[in-house]
Formats: C-alpha cells, structure tokens, sequence
C-alpha cells in the first residue's frame, strides 16, 4: 500500500494528526501556527477501472478552467505576511508542513485516476517532464523518469524524511535550524509545486468532478503567494501554470 494510500481512513477522506508543534519565540507575543507531523492511517482502497485523461495542453485553457473560483487574494496576501517578532526559519518550517499537507490531500483524492498506466510519465505540459532525483545524495544515480504515482510517492517520502528529522526542523527551545534550511525550502517548495502543475493539467477534469476545484486554487494560490512574499520560486519554476500564476499575483495586487 502507498504513502498515499495509507493516509486515509476507511471513509477514503484525508485525515492528518497533529503530532508537532512548532516552538514559540519566547520574546513574542504571539505564536507559531501549529505544524503536523504526518502519521500514516490505515486505509481502505478499492481500486477503479483506469481511463483515458484528457490532458490540459495550453496555459489558457488552464487560466479559463481555474478562473471561476478566483477571488480576491488580498486575505492570503496578509495571512502569509511574516508576524512581527516571528523567527523567518521557523515561519518557512510552519509553512512547508502546511503545503505538505495540502498537496498531499488533494493528490491523494485523485489516486485512483492517476497510474503508470494513465501517467507513465511525471509530465504538466508536454514541454515539461519532471525527473527525479535526490539532491541531498550524492550516490544519487542521474535524474530518472517516472510516473505520476511514483514520483509523488518518491517526494512524499523524502519531505517525511526531513519533517521527521529533528535536526532540520527542530521542535526543542534552543535548537537553531541548519544554514542550509532556506535552500532545502526552496527545492522542496519547488517540487511540491510540480504535483500541483500535474493535477492542473492533467486531473482537473476529476478535481472539477469531486468539486474540489475551489480548494485546489485556493491551495495553489496561497502556495503562490507564499513564495513569492519570501522569493522562494521564480517564474521559471511556475513554466506550465504560468499564466494562472501571474493572474493570482495580479490579483493580490489589485487595490
């Protein structure tokens, strides 16, 4: 049974438990947002017949499918906004959790649409394949091909990697983070966001389906908004969406 697989319960609803909190800056008024720390549920998986996707193949059809449930991003634009007093590390760490979670649920409720056999390979657009690799080995082969299934399968195992390790995201008072951290957020962030561009271009028909269109912008929006506050991506890292991307960014602009 997958990662994914194994974080449903037996109603196939997502279900995440909070085992981690983030430490408080002892000379702020206020606290860090609690952080989950994943644990795997016991899951009840029927698999279904698999079928031919239709592919999203343009970065307009994209921007017309998503439009309808654009708002108004000047909520999100403040809610990401670092808190004064607020150790920028610890705001990252808080934050990467969280987008772990979402994007781990809304794949995870597109699974059985999503397999080697409909997805042989981790692609947006035609023009954007994702391979993988472990950047953190060394001994890492060169970058390879996969599925959709196995590559998220892949991501989501090696984030849990770093989530669970106390040394990169510390949970005692005192215990500083790595200076490598900003750089392990950025390459984290930037491969969540590969599984949010396939689920656009290539599942949205299934998510719109599900009505959980609303949600997946919401998502991918305010995982927008957060790199670009702390210019964590650029736009080169939002190729396939990129339109939509700047339509959200446009938005939180507009007075």
């Amino acid at each position: 049974m997958s990662f994914i697989h194994n974080h449903f319960n037996s109603s196939n609803i997502p279900t995440i438990r909070s085992g981690r909190v983030f430490r408080r800056n002892p000379e702020s008024g206020s606290s860090s947002p609690n952080a989950a720390k994943i644990k795997a549920q016991p899951a009840s998986y029927v698999s279904q017949p698999q079928q031919t996707q239709h592919q999203v193949s343009n970065h307009k059809e994209i921007r017309s499918y998503a439009e309808q449930t654009l708002g108004s991003g000047s909520a999100l634009a403040q809610a990401v906004k670092l808190p004064r007093d607020e150790d920028l590390n610890e705001w990252l760490a808080v934050h990467v959790v969280d987008f772990y979670n979402q994007v781990n649920m809304l794949y995870g409720t597109i699974t059985e649409f999503c397999s080697p056999v409909t997805c042989p390979r981790m692609i947006a657009t035609q023009e954007y394949e994702y391979l993988w690799q472990d950047p953190m080995n060394r001994n890492s082969n060169k970058p390879t091909s996969m599925s959709a299934p196995d590559y998220v399968e892949a991501l989501m195992v090696w984030i849990q990697g770093f989530l669970d390790d106390d040394s990169i995201f510390p949970t005692k008072m005192g215990v500083g983070f790595p200076k490598q951290f900003p750089s392990l957020v950025r390459t984290i962030m930037k491969r969540l966001f590969r599984v949010y561009a396939h689920m656009y271009c290539h599942h949205f028909d299934e998510i719109n389906e599900l009505g959980l269109q609303t949600h997946l912008n919401t998502s991918l929006k305010h995982f927008v908004l957060f790199c670009s506050e702390f210019q964590i991506l650029t736009s080169k890292d939002y190729g396939p969406l990129d339109e939509l991307v700047s339509r959200m960014l446009h938005d939180r602009d507009r007075k």
